[in-house]
């Protein structure tokens, strides 16, 4: 391949210089990751439930190196196009997640899915990357027009989202739909004393589920008191960090995939510290956490609202369904079922966060001279 030059005018030549290339580097180590760690877990679990052993790699294949072109195609855009992307996106997303509680797939009691050829797709994952947009566009037009609701109008959207989010129900979506629109707000500017209305409100709608789900009951009173009931995922995946130990078992010499239904997902970082050991547990959580500081760095200095309110919101997203992800597996919060991105197993997921991070390194391009805004 040849190397680009700064005088290269071209879209690919003008979208290598300004784009986050540290970033996307650090998005190719997770995928190389997920390819690893599919290898590892994935041959077990499918042999467990009588499909065959390459069934879920071969899947993932197709699914993240789909992601890895989904994260450059939507990375291209200009924030005038992320906008309009995001919009017709979250409206598109919206009549899915809509259509669950109606045509949806039923699993594990919940109806999140819809049935496509080959895979079930999960509407409300991306319902996060581009409610995240829409709403920083609502708050940031609400500031730059005068008179024009751009706040009241997003608190109504995401008061619909939450709404659908309950009824499928995932009050673990729900929860990082809320925190993220929480930061975007407050980074917005939003009044102390609101803040601390709203935050109460949070912490109410939390205890107010725990008395209306009893899923989630389940959930904290486990987490809690760890001697009550089945912590037998979360018991097996603690198992596996400490026999890990520092280096780990070696390769394929993992025993936490052979009994965990949900090796190759949910509970991936088990098995990456079963087998590799805490230092790659450690490099991973480091990656997640370096895209995190780094989307947040490279808004320094930007001036347009919309901008620092999308990537704040894009990159806040991306962070807590990492942690909830590895803090779940290793019993720091109560389980809850959600993808480690581009790790775990699964094509919604996989998808969904490639085009949530794609937005944020489009948000995040230096603009060139004469660049569409």
């Amino acid at each position: 391949m040849p190397v680009l030059s700064r005088a290269d005018t071209s879209v690919i030549g003008r979208w290598w210089w300004t784009v986050d290339r540290w970033t996307l580097l650090a998005v190719a180590m997770l995928i190389g990751f997920g390819y690893v760690m599919m290898l590892a877990a994935s041959p077990a679990v499918a042999e467990r439930i009588g499909q065959a052993r390459d069934v879920f790699i071969l899947k993932q294949i197709v699914f993240l190196a789909v992601a890895g072109l989904i994260v450059v195609g939507v990375s291209l855009l200009s924030p005038r196009g992320v906008r309009r992307v995001a919009l017709g996106g979250c409206a598109l997303a919206l009549a899915l997640t809509a259509l669950t509680l109606v045509a949806g797939v039923q699993i594990k009691g919940a109806t999140r899915w819809i049935a496509l050829p080959g895979m079930s797709l999960q509407p409300s994952e991306f319902l996060k990357p581009c409610f995240a947009v829409a709403a920083a566009w609502l708050i940031a037009e609400g500031k730059r027009t005068k008179g024009f609701p751009g706040a009241t109008i997003a608190c109504g959207v995401f008061v619909l989202i939450a709404l659908l989010l309950k009824s499928q129900p995932d009050i673990g979506m729900l929860a990082v739909v809320t925190g993220v629109f929480f930061v975007q707000l407050f980074v917005g500017g939003l009044n102390i004393v609101v803040t601390g209305i709203l935050a109460a409100l949070m912490g109410g709608a939390g205890v107010s589920a725990y008395f209306l789900f009893a899923h989630v009951q389940s959930r904290v009173q486990r987490f809690l008191h760890p001697d009550v009931g089945d912590n037998y995922q979360v018991n097996r995946a603690l198992e596996a960090f400490g026999s890990g130990g520092l280096l780990g078992r070696g390769p394929g010499e993992g025993h936490v995939k052979d009994v965990l239904p949900d090796a190759h997902a949910d509970f991936v970082f088990a098995v990456a510290g079963e087998e590799f050991g805490l230092i790659l547990c450690l490099i991973i959580l480091a990656v997640f956490a370096f895209i995190v500081l780094r989307g947040l760095l490279r808004l320094l200095g930007e001036n347009d609202m919309f901008v620092v309110l999308g990537a704040t919101g894009l990159v806040t997203s991306f962070g807590l369904q990492a942690f909830v992800n590895m803090a779940s597996a290793l019993h720091l919060i109560p389980t809850k079922g959600m993808t480690l991105p581009f790790i775990s197993y699964g094509g919604s997921s996989a998808m969904a966060v490639a085009f949530g991070i794609g937005l944020l390194l489009a948000l995040t391009r230096r603009r060139m001279p004469g660049e569409p805004a």
